[in-house]
């Protein structure tokens, strides 16, 4: 018998998900909070990796999708001080091995991959119920519900499916983003444009700083990291737009004008991102019927290969389930015996690189990488 199953959430881990059993014939829906696709954006910039992000794609059939979104020359990064001087500036190599793209590009292209009607929209999920033999009842706000004979949680970080597997919450990592625009910026930031340059920005000091972005569209796109006890950013009204401002940029008084334009002059509202994670050896005991992938199976800090991770995890999921369609409960064991592991070192890794590059020696660690990397000639070398 070919199970049915229902993935809970429409991001970039779930959608891969899909698409693997959509090319394998095995029948799956996707339900998402939202009211639609296009509802909000998708955040940043992604650089997918050859090993992972990039290895799910080619599994899901869409490598001549993804080249066609990739952002050349995106892939270009420059250090800068306080004072907005140069400190490294590294072009980009043209390496296809971590290449920048926008992650709603990305969606888009697998949901385009998808049969009409695979994802279910406006379906936020408040319970999740087993009815016996691996089965379980999924319950929506809506007044609707589901019975699926596999159920995955790829609902992000606060998921609610990952409590019928362990009792695991998120905590605070330490550190948050404000997320900030800013539109038409050649025209209208022209100095600010030519400090940021073709790709990424980094201006960084012990538990501060920027990495600000361009993007495709004439748009920068600012993280402003700041490491502050969560009740720091509880005292900011992010609704009062020019007061979270001001009080975000005070935080860099003596700064650049050209840094503190990248808080105070979009026409948009700052938006806060708090970071909360899992423990890094995050597992669970094998329960029938039910896994999880990406943030809601090991969110941790962000060092690089959050979305990777998701996918490469829908994509091994996935073809775990079709290599054994008669005992799922074999395909679950299989994928988390990876899963677990992987998740564990990646979490590992994304705190030595949140401490190498906004720890104490900050900015020292990002200057080392990238002016190693621009005395290697072989991209190979630079992975």
């Amino acid at each position: 018998m070919t199970p049915s199953v229902s993935i809970i959430g429409a991001g970039l881990g779930g959608l891969t998900l899909a698409r693997i059993l959509h090319l394998h014939h095995i029948p799956a829906t996707v339900y998402e909070a939202e009211k639609s696709a296009g509802v909000r954006t998708q955040g940043g910039q992604l650089d997918l990796h050859e090993e992972d992000g990039q290895l799910a794609l080619e599994m899901a059939g869409l490598t001549e999708e993804y080249r066609s979104i990739i952002h050349r020359g995106g892939g270009a990064r420059r250090v800068v001080d306080e004072r907005g001087r140069v400190v490294v500036d590294r072009p980009d190599d043209g390496s296809l091995a971590r290449p920048e793209t926008l992650r709603g590009d990305i969606r888009r292209i697998l949901l385009e991959a998808l049969p009409p009607g695979t994802v279910r929209w406006d379906k936020k999920l408040v319970s999740a119920t087993p009815v016996g033999d691996g089965r379980h009842q999924v319950s929506f706000a809506d007044g609707s519900s589901a019975v699926s004979d596999v159920l995955v949680g790829a609902d992000g970080v606060w998921s609610r499916v990952r409590a019928l597997l362990s009792d695991a919450r998120p905590v605070y990592s330490g550190m948050s983003y404000v997320d900030t625009y800013l539109h038409d910026v050649d025209t209208a930031h022209p100095r600010v444009a030519g400090l940021v340059g073709n790709g990424a920005l980094y201006a960084l000091v012990p538990g501060r700083g920027f990495l600000a972005h361009r993007e495709a569209g004439d748009v920068i796109h600012t993280y402003v990291v700041l490491h502050r006890p969560v009740e720091w950013f509880d005292a900011i009204d992010f609704t009062d737009a020019p007061a979270a401002k001001a009080r975000v940029a005070a935080e860099f008084d003596g700064w650049a004008p050209e840094l503190l334009a990248l808080i105070t002059d979009g026409a948009s509202a700052p938006v806060l991102r708090s970071i909360y994670e899992l423990p890094d050896d995050h597992r669970w005991d094998r329960v029938p019927g039910v896994t999880l992938l990406g943030d809601a199976a090991h969110a941790t800090v962000p060092g690089g290969d959050g979305a990777n991770l998701a996918m490469l995890d829908g994509a091994e999921l996935g073809t775990a389930i079709a290599a054994h369609p008669d005992d799922t409960e074999q395909a679950l064991a299989d994928y988390e015996s990876g899963m677990f592991p992987r998740s564990r070192k990646a979490a590992a890794a994304a705190h030595r690189t949140i401490d190498f590059v906004f720890g104490a020696n900050a900015p020292a660690g990002v200057i080392s990488l990238f002016s190693e990397a621009a005395r290697s000639p072989d991209p190979a070398e630079r992975r």
